[in-house]
């Protein structure tokens, strides 16, 4: 990894030059190179957490001045429980995962000595634009050098003091392995997205982590394909069968475990017939978590006369029903039914991840086949949606694309394919359905 302060254009030829060695490495050379990474991360922890305190200080005064939203200061805390040791942790899970590079996916015999094959391969410079979140740096190279793409990262100004120190740690760990230092690049010079998103000749995908609007202008000023979500509008369908315990625990991991997130719960879907049942159960668990409830009509109702004075409730508008609040405020709903939970997902949410919880199997794959969101879960807290909890060790971001790769991304996200065919000379003029013509076999042949 070099920290670069270059023109973008030229960071993005160095890139792509690095990228065409990259992809040609053995995954052992890879490996080593990751071994490399989380060795030297390990070992800089203070360091790196120092630097990290640093821009909390200033992020947090930014807060408290309205400049900075809490969600973002929440984000750059590197110190936060098991955040550290997550990032070193998906570093090694990248690394023990197969190789996803050169695997035959498709081999067809079109004649005798004529034989296709489709094989997985890089997609080649991935430009990663994030706000906050400086493990993402970390996540990135990791997955990137075990992928064999190279890519180029550009952080907010809240995370510089982080980022610096996480990339000179990486850049010194990769200046003794066989990865090109170029491979991974962090741009330092400021305000250059602009001119990033233009060298769609270099760049192959953009993947934009951070706050909608920061994802919203990447979409709406870049010819290069766009990898991630604008919003993380995720919805509970709260059914009448669902068990009350079950409910308020899976409900209150959703919302408060870590409210910051794109996978924590922002609106309350409740079944009419489970307002005076479930409800009240669930409403008394957010409250012990400072959770604030912004109900409609029928839902406030139902808990006004709730045995518990902790309970905060407003009366919800219509845009709560779409926002992202990703603090403790949840938006509560009454439908009547699972078509309009349904209905109504599709309609405001945001295509992440989706949940119902019930006991009645029936109800809940008619909810996961009709929802239109890359995640769709039963009786499971919407915090699943993690490349880590996934098992693809960690990622580089939730997508809700509906082409390419769809949900948490990680390793086979980052990978297309390209054909390799195989011949003794043929010519395409020999084939066909006239006299004297060959005809093709398209035999399929086993994956070896």
């Amino acid at each position: 990894m070099s920290l670069t302060n270059a023109s973008p254009a030229d960071a993005a030829q160095a890139a792509k030059s690095a990228s065409h060695v990259l992809a040609t490495l053995s995954a052992d050379a890879r490996n080593d190179a990751l071994t490399a990474i989380h060795d030297s991360l390990a070992a800089a922890r203070d360091d790196i957490l120092a630097a990290n305190a640093r821009d909390l200080e200033l992020a947090r005064q930014a807060a408290a001045d309205g400049k900075l939203s809490q969600s973002l200061v929440a984000r750059l805390d590197l110190g936060k429980t098991g955040k550290w040791e997550d990032m070193l942790k998906g570093i090694l899970d990248v690394r023990q995962l197969d190789d996803p590079v050169g695997q035959v996916t498709l081999r067809t015999r079109l004649d005798d000595g004529l034989e296709l094959e489709r094989v997985t391969c890089p997609i080649g410079v991935l430009l990663i634009i994030f706000e906050a979140r400086p493990e993402v740096i970390a996540n990135i190279a990791a997955l990137a050098v075990k992928s064999g793409n190279a890519a180029i990262l550009k952080g907010g100004k809240e995370s510089t003091e982080s980022f610096v120190a996480i990339s000179r740690v990486i850049s010194a760990a990769l200046d003794k392995t066989q990865v090109p230092n170029g491979a991974i690049q962090l741009v330092t010079t400021r305000d250059v997205i602009p001119d990033l998103l233009a060298l769609d000749r270099y760049i192959d995908l953009v993947i934009p982590r951070g706050a909608n609007e920061l994802v919203r202008y990447i979409k709406n000023n870049t010819r290069i394909p766009v990898l991630g979500h604008a919003d993380g509008l995720c919805s509970i369908y709260l059914e009448q069968s669902a068990d009350p315990a079950m409910a308020a625990e899976v409900i209150v991991d959703s919302k408060t475990s870590y409210p910051a997130a794109c996978n924590s719960l922002e609106t309350l879907l409740v079944q009419k017939s489970a307002l005076a049942t479930l409800l009240p159960t669930v409403a008394t668990a957010l409250a012990t978590k400072g959770v604030e409830l912004r109900c409609d009509a029928q839902s406030k109702a139902a808990l006004q006369n709730t045995p518990n004075n902790n309970l905060t409730l407003a009366d919800a508008t219509d845009a709560d029903f779409a926002t992202e609040f990703l603090s403790l405020t949840l938006a509560v709903k009454t439908v009547p039914s699972l078509s309009e939970a349904i209905t109504h997902i599709n309609t405001h949410g945001s295509h992440h991840t989706d949940c119902i919880l019930t006991a009645e199997r029936a109800q809940a794959e008619q909810f996961m086949a009709a929802v239109d969101s890359a995640g769709v879960y039963w009786n499971a807290s919407t915090r699943f949606a993690d490349g880590m909890r996934y098992g693809f060790g960690t990622e580089v971001g939730i997508s809700t694309n509906k082409i390419h790769s769809r949900g948490p991304v990680g390793l086979e996200g980052l990978m297309i394919y390209k054909y390799k065919l195989r011949g003794q000379g043929q010519a395409t003029a020999g084939y066909g359905e006239g006299e004297g013509k060959k005809r093709f076999l398209h035999q399929s042949l086993p994956l070896e």
